[in-house]
């Protein structure tokens, strides 16, 4: 049988891969990855060529099947997500599931985080936190909200361009008036962090073109 290889990748800046993972990309038979044309510009990037087979949210049962049948014939393959570490907020974690279920062979390289690395620039007390992934956009959005205004402990999220804004009013509408910091672009030319109480960075987003995805950290109550 063959390997599976559970690789992270960069968040932003090409710059921040491993080795053992450069080295793991041109060993590899195929390479599962979000989107192929993310994907083929990091491999670009390092000279790399290799055969890429998309593998996203929106794959059916089979192409997981299809993955797992080929690990069994004794090829091996890498599984990338577009940015950080596959399972974590992407469907990665689905295929790793399938596959440690078929006894097959798993290898984690590890990389890149969005996660850890808002944390580790937020400047909180984190040795204990809760961690929410995409806060759901409609049913069970309010009631989430209101458990994190409420909690002891400090919660950290992501969230899109699209709805950042309505977030921090949402915030600020259930009483959080206090410390958060929100991460946007990290390790790219416009990496911003933010520091402050909702209102305060609802109205320093407010002279600005609010671009790419952001990592919010709320403190704990």
């Amino acid at each position: 049988m063959g390997t599976l290889f559970v690789i992270g990748t960069p968040i932003g800046n090409l710059e921040d891969i491993t080795l053992r993972a450069l080295r793991i990309l041109k060993e590899v038979d195929v390479i599962a990855c979000e989107d192929t044309r993310v994907t083929k510009k990091l491999l670009e990037h390092y000279q790399i060529q290799k055969t890429l087979i998309s593998y996203h949210q929106h794959s059916k049962v089979e192409k997981v099947d299809f993955l797992v049948y080929k690990l069994k014939e004794g090829k091996n393959i890498a599984v990338v997500s577009d940015a950080g570490t596959p399972g974590i907020s992407d469907p990665g974690g689905v295929l790793v599931k399938a596959v440690a279920e078929a006894d097959i062979k798993i290898e984690v390289i590890p990389g890149p985080s969005a996660l850890t690395a808002a944390l580790s620039i937020a400047g909180l007390p984190v040795d204990r936190f809760t961690f929410l992934g995409f806060l759901p956009h409609k049913k069970g959005r309010e009631t989430l909200i209101k458990e994190l205004v409420d909690s002891k402990h400090p919660t950290i999220f992501y969230e899109s361009v699209h709805r950042i804004e309505k977030t921090l009013l949402q915030l600020y509408e259930f009483g959080l008036n206090r410390e958060m910091v929100i991460c946007r672009e990290l390790t790219k030319i416009y990496e911003t962090v933010y520091r402050g109480t909702p209102k305060d960075i609802l109205a320093n987003l407010k002279d600005e073109e609010i671009k790419g995805e952001f990592v919010v950290i709320v403190s704990g109550k």
